[in-house]
């Protein structure tokens, strides 16, 4: 099955679990997938993410969600760039997400990031959705 946007498919995937309340759940693994949940790891939305490969099959990455006090830590995630409509953001432009409690996942020349840290890095790019 071909799909057309890797990362809106992650995002409804963590959505969907943590609606069931899934403790981990299973994605395809890509290499733009595993930068998003590297950031999200970073930024203590999930526990981790471990890149799994079994005979036969294509790589996929299980990941752990995160809950406290039996409630997911991301309220709701976004994905702001689409395929029909990407949208790009310098850095004076970057806002800040629910007054600073939230992140946006930005894309830039120097790799993936979160736009605190794309803001210290002095870049700007592609704002591929937030997270809260």
């Amino acid at each position: 099955m071909s799909i057309n946007d890797p990362v809106g498919d992650l995002i409804t995937r963590i959505r969907n679990a943590q609606m069931r309340r899934h403790s981990t759940m299973n994605v395809p693994a890509s290499k733009l997938r595993g930068w998003v949940l590297d950031v999200l790891e970073t930024e203590g939305y999930i526990r981790g993410y471990s890149r799994v490969e079994k005979d036969g099959e294509k790589p996929s990455f299980d990941v752990e969600l995160k809950y406290y006090e039996g409630s997911p830590v991301i309220q709701k995630i976004k994905r702001v760039s689409k395929p029909g409509r990407r949208v790009y953001s310098s850095v004076r432009d970057l806002s800040s997400i629910r007054n600073g409690l939230g992140i946006s996942i930005v894309s830039t020349p120097k790799g993936v990031m979160s736009d605190a840290a794309a803001r210290d890095a002095n870049v700007g790019g592609e704002v591929l959705c937030e997270v809260y």
